[in-house]
């Protein structure tokens, strides 16, 4: 492993969150806040620039970077930008305990949206606003942000990218990897934009509406009240930040090519079309589920509709308390809890194209047995599927089930049944936020051990990384030059 690399772009990387953290220092001025609030993020910012001083006193001799140098860079940066963000909250006293605050930075950055806080409105606006910053940086990606602004960094730096968005394949917009990089930092922030927009439009303030579109963006879920979305009563809001989820979980390779004139192909993406297949069956089933529950159609449809925006994208906002659902609902709203938003999205999940593609591994493989002799191809998007991606996706489903039985184990010992112990799981491995059970949208994981919150902190990171940057850097192996 090139060390002297790994070091080098780790530097850059911290010198990047301490810019980072000059904005919710911004705030807390405009704010006028006690200034134990200023002091925090002003000790963050210069603990990390002497860090990256010193880290980037020296520039390798070597640039090389190799695949595992990219899955360690991706990993620690992840881990590193969780702990450095979570000394804000324990500085300023807003989270007292370290191992809380490392949850609940660890819950932004993954854009999972779990939380330990009993009560969001106690928090400071500056605490708030970085928060539910953490969802923005995290939701296209800590090093795609940092390649789009270090164009420095391009050369061989496509194992960093390779290793940290989301999905079965990766592949380049443009030759360049740094224009890439701008060109889906440019859409996702004009979507952000845009989305704040159309809440001002709601009549939510502007600190409201920045911090939401913030999570609607990243696929995060951080409210800013304790009831969530709940607390506006608001129809349109609700349906502004439904859709805007279902947006964001889409592959953002498809607005670019809407971008470039190829709008028609993009729709005949297939893993666009099993999205929304998906969401309309889920969203006619619970409705006809819930149907004798609700006095008004409108309002089922509301609750539905948001419900599954939230956890197909594994959002985590909420406007109903879907724990007290009907069993029906809330095995279909656990399914899509592991099917997850598009690849190449800021979702979670497994993502539709892995459950599409191992759908029709499973289905040649029964043909095949069914009929020896017979020659099954696979085809995904009208073209044959290449076998070293039909193995990566079959490898990825069973390493993914080996480590959620293991995590499911060892939660169950600090669990008090069954449901919150696999919700539990199931809701921080996919990025989701919210569980079942003891762990429903309208509790907390503030109860847990804090072995049980180091555990599900490092969860959420690998079920944001999918799990193999996260295997590597553990890998005794790694660690040899």
């Amino acid at each position: 492993m090139n060390f002297s690399m790994v070091r080098y772009v780790l530097g850059r990387l911290l010198q990047v969150q301490a810019y980072l953290l000059g904005i919710p220092l911004i705030v807390s001025f405009i704010y006028r806040e006690p200034i134990q609030y200023k002091t925090s993020f002003l000790i963050v910012i210069i603990l990390l620039t002497v860090i990256a001083l010193i880290s980037n006193g020296k520039k390798p001799e070597n640039k090389r970077m190799t695949a595992k140098d990219g899955f360690v860079i991706v990993a620690l940066s992840w881990i590193l930008f969780s702990f450095f963000g979570s000394l804000p909250f324990f500085i300023s006293g807003d989270i007292p305990s370290l191992v809380d605050a490392f949850f609940e930075t660890s819950s932004g950055f993954s854009t999972t949206g779990s939380s330990i806080l009993t009560d969001v409105e106690a928090l400071s606006h500056s605490m708030l606003f970085w928060r539910s910053f953490t969802h923005l940086i995290g939701g296209m990606g800590i090093l795609v942000f940092a390649l789009a602004v270090l164009p420095q960094m391009d050369s061989e730096s496509v194992y960093i990218m390779k290793a940290e968005v989301p999905g079965p394949t990766f592949g380049k917009l443009v030759s360049k990897l740094s224009s890439t990089a701008r060109i889906l930092y440019i859409i996702y922030i004009s979507m952000t934009v845009m989305v704040i927009i159309l809440l001002l439009f709601g009549g939510m303030n502007l600190f409201d509406a920045v911090l939401h579109g913030f999570g609607v963006a990243g696929t995060g879920g951080f409210g800013v009240r304790n009831g969530s979305l709940a607390s506006y009563d608001s129809a349109y809001i609700d349906y502004v930040i439904g859709i805007g989820m279902l947006v964001f979980g889409v592959n953002f390779n498809l607005y670019y090519m809407v971008l470039i004139g190829q709008a028609k192909d993009a729709f005949k993406s297939e893993e666009f079309r099993w999205y929304l297949g998906i969401i309309f069956a889920a969203i006619s089933m619970i409705c006809l589920n819930l149907f004798s529950t609700y006095d008004s159609v409108s309002v089922l449809f509301r609750d539905v509709f948001f419900t599954v925006s939230s956890v197909i994208t594994t959002t985590g906002f909420s406007t109903a308390d879907f724990g007290t659902w009907p069993l029906f609902s809330q095995m279909i709203l656990l399914l899509l809890m592991f099917f997850g938003g598009s690849a190449g999205s800021t979702a979670g999940g497994l993502k539709i194209s892995r459950i599409v593609l191992m759908g029709k591994i499973v289905g040649s493989e029964v043909k095949r047995i069914a009929q020896p002799n017979r020659v099954v191809s696979i085809r995904y998007d009208n073209k044959p599927l290449d076998k070293q991606i039909k193995h990566t996706v079959a490898n990825y489903i069973v390493v993914y089930f080996i480590l959620f039985t293991g995590l499911l184990l060892v939660i169950g010992l600090d669990t008090p049944d069954f449901l919150s112990a696999f919700s539990s799981v199931t809701a921080t491995f996919n990025n989701i936020g919210p569980g079942l059970g003891a762990f429903g949208p309208t509790s907390s994981y503030v109860d847990l051990s804090d072995p049980s919150k180091i555990l599900l902190s490092f969860t959420m990171l690998a079920g944001r990384l999918e799990i193999f940057p996260m295997i590597i850097l553990f890998l005794p192996q790694t660690w040899k030059r």
